[in-house]
């Protein structure tokens, strides 16, 4: 993993134009919904996401209050916040 990966989470700082694509948010939120918590290799895996890409729409989540990241050394875990699950579960009923 690189460190550009974990600098991107551990300090929420992303290009000001980047923009999530709704499919890309629901897939990340499907994973973690259907898996709970995941480290960031799984997460990746899961959603076929590589890290970069990965990581901003993590931050993007998290600057919106839906998920949060853990690092430990260079362990990364993502989990859903209350808010988060809620959002999800809004998404999940169409």
């Amino acid at each position: 993993m690189s460190s550009k990966t974990i600098d991107i989470v551990k300090n929420k700082i992303l290009e000001p134009d980047f923009e999530p694509t709704m499919k890309t948010l629901t897939r990340i939120l499907k994973t973690i919904t259907d898996n709970g918590p995941e480290a960031k290799t799984s997460l990746s895996l899961d959603t076929n996401l590589n890290y970069a890409r990965l990581a901003k729409h993590i931050v993007w989540l998290e600057k919106k209050g839906i998920v949060e990241s853990t690092v430990d050394k260079s362990k990364i875990s993502v989990g859903l916040t209350e808010k988060g699950r809620v959002f999800a579960s809004m998404l999940s009923n169409d």
